[in-house]
């Protein structure tokens, strides 16, 4: 771990004090209307995550999401009829994600833990799929994690992860000041990587990589979005879907691997 950066308290108390996704409706926080009108925000946002997902693939399977956040791919696996595991590092985001099952009448399992030692908390618990999208590149030392993930796979397991990439537009956009990673400003750790660079630490954590893809261009005027209006930026406003496709493929933002060991 490198000492000299921020730490996993860090991480935490900037999680906490603004829940990923919490403000994806301007409903009550709590009702069936704004848990309704987060999962329809996040999916019209980036649709490629159901496919990636693949959610009804899992029914009756055991399914361990690292980094539940306030549960809106949670949900889709339980509805889905998997058996549900979710880990988060954020209290508040937690308790988010607990009280949507309770609202849909969902079965689920929720701990409060780092992903740097689930090998700790999971101790000799097995699962079908381990998915953890937009997680790792928050945590202090993702090799860590990885060989903590690693542990409680087997042969059949089949893990699921997002990062950040660091050869996309919205990296461009941070490098030269024009835009940030997260909404709220000030996010402690937030790492891109190339493909290379997250094959290599997926390799030398005991890794098989079956699948890799980049997708995800946030094209929307952000004073409007947040009004929850999706007018785009006229550069992108003008441009024909195919080419913006051909963009998302390689220069997303999302970095997807399918991996086993």
């Amino acid at each position: 771990m490198d000492t000299e950066g921020p730490y996993i308290e860090d991480v935490i108390r900037f999680w906490n004090s603004q829940p990923c996704n919490i403000k994806h409706s301007s409903q009550q926080i709590g009702s069936r209307v704004y848990f309704d009108e987060v999962q329809t925000r996040k999916y019209f946002v980036e649709p490629h995550i159901p496919a990636f997902a693949e959610f009804g693939y899992w029914k009756d399977k055991r399914v361990l999401e690292l980094g539940c956040g306030i549960g809106t791919d949670a949900v889709n696996f339980a509805r889905h009829g998997a058996d549900y595991t979710g880990i988060e590092l954020s209290r508040e985001s937690l308790k988010i994600s607990q009280e949507r099952f309770e609202v849909f009448n969902l079965k689920g399992r929720f701990i409060e833990g780092n992903v740097e030692s689930v090998d700790d908390i999971l101790d000799q618990e097995q699962f079908d799929l381990i998915y953890s999208f937009g997680v790792l590149h928050h945590t202090p030392d993702i090799s860590q994690a990885l060989k903590a993930i690693r542990r409680i796979m087997n042969n059949k397991t089949v893990f699921k992860l997002m990062v950040y990439a660091k050869n996309s537009y919205k990296s461009a956009m941070i490098e030269e000041g024009l835009d940030q990673p997260e909404a709220q400003y000030g996010c402690p750790i937030a790492n891109t990587y190339s493909k290379e660079e997250i094959s290599e630490l997926l390799v030398q954590s005991g890794f098989k990589i079956k699948s890799m893809s980049q997708d995800h261009i946030f094209p929307y005027v952000i004073k409007d979005y947040k009004k929850y209006i999706y007018k785009r930026e006229i550069w992108f406003e003008n441009m024909p879907n195919e080419v913006f496709k051909a963009l998302e493929k390689h220069f997303g933002w999302h970095l997807m691997i399918n991996a086993t060991i």
